[in-house]
């Protein structure tokens, strides 16, 4: 089972994957009735040559067992891959299908080498095949989840950009590729899980990020609407990086998709004269609500480079946590922290200050940390020091370890 968000790329993987076996069937689900699903699947048998003595086009599949039965007898000797792509588009037509393919794999087991491949995009569905009461738990050897390039891999997708280039590409579209408007559409119709879960993202996208102010914005109770969020990874629970996610009382939620809180931010308050055909009126506002937009992505991804460089030295040994850390009521806020364990106990060893700005003051940044630092440790000045801006970081003393786009974003490795 493969599964990820569209356009992140799940459909490309498969065809490099496959692209190399003799004897591969592929099929995207579209939403058609069975009896027309099973009809292109006829024909693509056909077109791979595989149909056998049985005329697929005057005598195409009745039924999924069907299908099944005879794509079985066609691999007894020779390994046949099939691919059902779109996965959840089948189950619209075909709720059984899962238990007819649970039917078909306890019925012969053994006796062919017909290998199965479902890939989808609807996230949640394709949780829930998972599930211990779904008729495939436990029936897969592979479940394999698709998430957008991580900064470092989107970088290497945009060699022609200048690292600042690349920062604001993530920034803006993360790690897939997307038409603006309606790709943003298409996730919140699709993978919000139901109308709950769009009003909680519109509800953080708005600034309200602490549950309880959740629930009284979108008058009900949000836990079921995070959780699938969370899963979908568009909405990323944090805490203090020093405390227990699970018995800390000072969660916050953010958009973790860096294109939906793109759309459901700078792009809303444009959207309508963007729908009307004057989207090059909006550009040169967009352009200037993208510096307050690319604070928490550029931060995000300056964490994502720390956890990279943690076993490369840059930040000693033992590191087993970096994290955003805060005082009770947002006070304090400190973008990484780095903790690491040398024996039974947790200590901060590094801390970290990411700033969109172009260029920084090194000791006038510096100066701050110190003394955020100072609520944590009372051993400031054994403290790594690690400033990020996105491009240079002026007058840093020596101990300071600097950091820009060009490190974040590098054009390849």
């Amino acid at each position: 089972m493969i599964w990820g968000r569209r356009r992140v790329g799940k459909t490309a993987l498969i065809e490099h994957f496959a692209s190399e076996l003799p004897r591969v069937i592929f099929h995207t689900g579209v939403g058609d009735p069975m009896a027309g699903e099973l009809a292109a699947l006829s024909a693509e048998v056909r077109e791979a040559g595989l149909s056998d003595l049985r005329d697929l086009a005057g005598n195409p599949y009745r039924d999924w067992r069907d299908a099944l039965d005879h794509l079985a007898g066609l691999a007894v000797d020779e390994p046949v891959l099939l691919v059902l792509d779109e996965f959840p588009e089948l189950l619209r037509e075909s709720p059984t299908l899962p238990g007819v393919l649970r039917a078909f794999l306890d019925r012969n087991r053994g006796r062919t080498r017909l290998r199965l491949l479902i890939c989808g995009s609807a996230v949640r569905t394709m949780w829930s095949i998972q599930e211990t009461r779904a008729p495939l738990y436990g029936r897969f050897n592979l479940t394999l989840p698709i998430y957008p390039f991580r900064p470092h891999e989107a970088a290497a997708m945009l060699p022609r950009l200048s690292p600042e280039d690349r920062a604001l590409a993530y920034g803006i579209v993360g790690g897939p590729g997307a038409p603006l408007l309606t790709e943003g559409r298409l996730i919140m119709e699709t993978e919000t899980g139901s109308p709950i879960g769009g009003s909680i993202l519109h509800a953080i996208a708005s600034g309200v990020t602490r549950y309880n102010e959740i629930a009284d914005v979108i008058k009900t109770d949000p836990s079921r609407g995070l959780d699938r969020l969370v899963e979908a990874r568009l909405v990323e629970r944090l805490t203090p990086v020093t405390e227990d996610p699970e018995k800390s009382r000072r969660k916050i939620y953010r958009i973790a998709d860096n294109f939906l809180a793109f759309y459901l931010g700078p792009v809303r308050k444009h959207r309508s004269e963007i729908e009307r055909g004057y989207g090059r009126r909006a550009i040169p506002a967009l352009e200037h609500e993208l510096n307050g937009h690319m604070g928490a992505p550029y931060e995000e991804a300056f964490r994502e480079y720390l956890w990279r460089q943690s076993g490369s030295g840059l930040l000693g040994d033992h590191v087993v946590a970096i994290g955003p850390w805060w005082r009770s009521g947002g006070q304090d806020e400190i973008d990484a922290l780095v903790l690491a364990q040398p024996e039974l106990t947790r200590i901060p060893v590094a801390i970290g200050e990411s700033k969109w700005g172009k260029s920084v003051d090194g000791p006038r940044v510096k100066a701050k940390m110190t003394a955020k630092a100072a609520a944590i440790t009372d051993s400031v000045d054994q403290l790594q020091y690690i400033i990020c801006a996105r491009s240079q970081v002026t007058r840093a003393d020596p101990d300071t370890t600097v950091v820009t786009a060009a490190d974040i974003f590098p054009g390849q490795e």
